[in-house]
């Protein structure tokens, strides 16, 4: 396997316009790394840069320490799963993972001992003599993978392989895939819109906007320190609850904020960077929520919709002034729409971003100044 590097990677197509601006990214070796992001966010077309359907305008790309810029495909040492099978329909399961290694000229027994090595890896041994038409959606992707194993790659690179399967073969796919990278120890870098797919398959998590790296880290560290405004909505589902607010006094401790509602709040941000009229947006996670709590940042509202998920549910409710909160609640919770409810959130739950979109350093609790309404 191998690491891969990327310096200043620019792609424009009519040489104004760029699509993918200044990239850095470095994916070690043995690494899963997870592109995510919106639709157009250039997260394929840097996939396509990677295996060399898609020139480079400018920057720097290697792959285990060779520079490949101008390297066409065939030489660059990697394999490609798409969203789509690309099976040859008229070719068996076996002839299908042969025939990259036949064009290039591998020798009978060790295409037939790679093949079957991979077949064995993903449970696929039975069905080498079937053809495409014959097998299920997650059987020909599994084919699909191993066509790519048998070659040997430096580098694999999915384009969301799991898009066309339906949920319970999405998630046995996706368990087959963590289990491959880590009998392969494989380097992989993976497209995908999914969020639960990057958070549980991801080593790394790299989170792309309008052709541009947000943030890149484990999936904890996305989630818990989202580094700026769109990151902190980007990831999670449901998404973060976000409230507008300008500050109104500062402490060595946190900060107290006026909610856009009226309310003040306390939210145990650094103070570095932040003055008292400075307009920002307050965050806080559905789980960090609690209900009839009486301590900490209090909301009150009634229930408009709740979403039975059987080990948990979600809560949304409407505010006093109008806003929708969502909360994770216990799945044995009865409450129902209609009902009013009061909610609560420790100061520390609280991210605070500035005008720009960029967070303020969370504090670790403690040290909280009295809250009022």
């Amino acid at each position: 396997m191998a690491n891969v590097s990327i310096k200043q990677l620019t792609k424009s197509y009519d040489g104004r316009q760029k699509v993918l601006a200044d990239l850095n990214l470095e994916v070690e070796d043995g690494e899963f790394v997870v592109l995510v992001g919106p639709s157009g966010c250039g997260k394929s077309t840097l996939l396509r840069m990677l295996c060399g359907l898609e020139s480079i305008t400018s920057g720097e790309l290697s792959i285990g320490g060779q520079v490949v810029n101008h390297l066409p495909p065939a030489e660059r040492g990697i394999a490609m799963v798409f969203q789509s099978y690309a099976l040859y329909p008229h070719m068996t399961v076996y002839k299908n993972m042969a025939f990259g290694l036949k064009i290039a000229g591998a020798d009978k027994a060790a295409i037939d001992q790679r093949i079957r090595h991979a077949a064995s890896i993903l449970k696929i041994d039975h069905l080498l003599d079937r053809l495409p038409r014959e097998l299920s959606g997650g059987q020909r992707q599994r084919v699909a993978i191993g066509r790519a194993i048998v070659r040997k790659p430096k580098l694999f690179l999915f384009d969301e392989p799991l898009s066309n399967l339906d949920a319970a073969l999405r998630v046995q796919t996706r368990l087959e895939i963590a289990k491959l990278h880590k009998q392969l120890a494989a380097t992989i870098v993976y497209v995908t819109h999914d969020q639960v797919e990057a958070m549980t398959l991801g080593d790394k998590i790299v989170v792309m906007n309008d052709g541009s790296i947000q943030q890149a880290g484990s999936p904890l560290e996305l989630y818990q320190q989202p580094q700026n405004l769109f990151v902190a909505s980007f990831i999670g589902s449901p998404k973060m609850n976000l409230f507008n607010g300008t500050v109104s006094a500062v402490d060595r401790h946190a900060l107290r904020i006026k909610l856009d509602s009226g309310q003040e709040i306390n939210a145990n941000v650094s103070p570095e960077n932040a003055r008292v009229g400075a307009a920002v947006t307050v965050g806080l996670r559905p789980e960090h929520l609690l209900e009839n709590a009486h301590s900490g940042e209090i909301f009150s509202g009634k229930v408009s919709i709740v979403e039975h998920l059987g080990e948990a549910n979600f809560i949304y409710v409407t505010l006093q002034n109008g806003e929708d909160i969502v909360m994770r609640g216990d799945g044995n919770n009865t409450v129902h729409i209609g009902d009013s409810i009061t909610l609560s959130a420790p100061s520390h739950a609280f991210h605070v971003f500035d005008s720009n979109g960029q967070a303020l350093a969370r504090l670790k609790p403690g040290n909280m100044i009295s809250s009022r309404q």
